[in-house]
């Protein structure tokens, strides 16, 4: 019971601390820093923060093959590029709605191995497909008056089917199956910095951070919704299981919503709360169809 009591907090964390992006993030924004200077940052001090501590305090072996190299380069691509994907959104719709409908990717993954890998679908995932889609729709009506930009909602989309790639590909490349989660999460972010590296011309145009709060703000980010997201996720998921590690992903959405409402102001209406339960039942319904088959 001790070992579920920890899963639980610890995926709890983990999907309240990923939803912490946008809290972080907008300020960034309002302080005129671009997308892609903004994620160099966060990806360069988590590097730096994550790799410290895992090769001095984990004590963790960091070496890899060439064989292992190839596959953890585009896991990283896939990664990092949802991220920038996310982010941008975040300019075109309200941050809270962007996490929620960026939630679908348990959906998308599902629909992945379907086509890809033979995986049956069944009446359950198709029901799903409908819910989420309902709720989409809903969602895409923001504030009183206003639509959602068709853009921001399709860099969202986006986002999600490049974090559906990223998992479908942990899950299959057998090349990387055998590496320990967290030295597989640090490459991941190795070779996702050189997006924004490359973004920005070999850093030539990285915006420079002048203000205290902005930093405080860049290094919570590298923390919160990156290394302590990652290093949670990972204790839940070997003492509790990814089933029910992805329920609590459910705090995603719901975390940036709190906050883009207490934080930044934005409209929680009825029609937003309607199309936030049809998504989180839809992708519920989705990460539980193996266990209510049994």
């Amino acid at each position: 019971m001790k070992r579920q009591t920890i899963g639980f907090i610890n995926g709890a964390i983990a999907a309240a601390s990923y939803g912490t992006n946008p809290l972080f993030a907008l300020p960034l924004y309002a302080g005129g820093i671009g997308v892609n200077s903004v994620l160099f940052y966060r990806y360069a001090f988590a590097v730096i923060i994550y790799g410290i501590w895992l090769k001095f305090v984990k004590k963790v072996s960091l070496k890899i093959t060439f064989k292992e190299f190839v596959p953890l380069f585009f896991l990283g691509l896939f990664f990092s590029l949802s991220s920038l994907t996310l982010f941008e959104a975040f300019k075109y719709i309200e941050a809270g709605i962007a996490c929620t409908i960026l939630f679908i990717y348990p959906l998308l993954v599902a629909i992945i191995m379907t086509l890809f890998f033979k995986e049956k679908i069944t009446k359950t995932v198709i029901f799903s497909i409908l819910l989420t889609s309902m709720g989409i729709g809903l969602l895409y009506k923001g504030k009183t008056g206003m639509t959602l930009n068709i853009h921001g909602v399709s860099v969202v989309l986006l986002s999600a089917l490049l974090y559906a790639l990223y998992i479908v590909g942990v899950k299959n490349i057998k090349t990387v199956s055998h590496i320990k989660t967290d030295k597989l999460s640090f490459y991941v972010m190795l070779f996702g910095l050189l997006v924004y590296i490359y973004n920005l011309k070999f850093c030539t145009q990285l915006q420079i951070i002048d203000s205290p709060m902005l930093w405080l703000c860049t290094v919570a980010l590298a923390l919160f919704p990156t290394i302590i997201s990652l290093e949670t996720i990972t204790i839940s998921i070997k003492l509790i299981g990814s089933t029910t590690t992805a329920i609590l992903g459910a705090l995603e959405p719901l975390t940036a919503i709190f906050l883009g409402v207490v934080f930044f102001h934005e409209q929680l209406t009825l029609r937003i709360c309607i199309g936030v339960a049809l998504i989180l039942f839809g992708v519920f319904l989705i990460i539980t169809r193996k266990r209510m088959h049994k």
